[in-house]
């Protein structure tokens, strides 16, 4: 952006993401809750958390990821979500919005886990639309971050796919599990790009 122009504004009101069910294009997101645990511990595999900050193994696993992203959304930082096969009704993973600013309208989306099954379906490309969808369109955010560990070729490609923009490598950003140093990629969509990103999704979806 320009130096010498006018800097853009947006409207001061504080973001507020509720409780929604998403649908379309080949998935259904709808708000986690406890009753999900058994159905996404028969989903776990050790390859699907090869890059992940944590790995999930058992129902009670689960029971614990589940409620601490419950307590997360009480707080009003995270929105998580159940993803399911919209036809079949079968749970395909979660995802979830995260680190969600009030003040600054923006959120990341993120803590995304797919069985191995949706692995190169168009499922992940269609969470990314819907809930892209909505954080633009209805909640009118200004900025959607999207982050991995930069090892993860696989995750990379497919959010460089989505169409966001990467911002850089965050060095020695966090402690994984068993103490391992992860630098994480950061990627971005702003407001402006998004009427370019959708017309990218909705084309890759219609091919799909």
């Amino acid at each position: 952006m320009s130096t010498t122009g006018a800097l853009p504004h947006r409207a001061l009101i504080p973001l507020v993401v509720p409780p929604v069910t998403l649908e379309g294009h080949g998935v259904r997101l709808e708000p986690l809750r406890p009753e999900h645990a058994g159905a996404l511990a028969s989903l776990c595999e050790d390859t699907v958390f090869e890059f992940t900050v944590q790995v999930l193994r058992t129902q009670a696993d689960l029971e614990r990821y589940i409620t601490v992203a419950l307590e997360a959304e009480a707080r009003g930082t995270e929105q998580p979500f159940l993803i399911r096969n919209q036809e079949t009704g079968e749970p395909l993973g979660t995802t979830r919005y995260m680190t969600i600013s009030r003040h600054d309208r923006t959120l990341e989306i993120g803590n995304t886990w797919l069985a191995r099954a949706a692995w190169r379906t168009r499922a992940n490309t269609g969470c990314k639309f819907l809930l892209l969808r909505h954080a633009f369109e209805t909640l009118q955010v200004m900025r959607v971050q999207l982050k991995t560990d930069q090892r993860n070729a696989r995750s990379r490609a497919a959010i460089e796919r989505i169409g966001a923009k990467f911002e850089g490598i965050l060095r020695h950003h966090m402690l994984v599990r068993d103490g391992v140093v992860r630098d994480t990629a950061y990627y971005s969509i702003l407001d402006t790009e998004w009427p370019g990103v959708k017309a990218g999704l909705e084309e890759r979806l219609g091919r799909g």
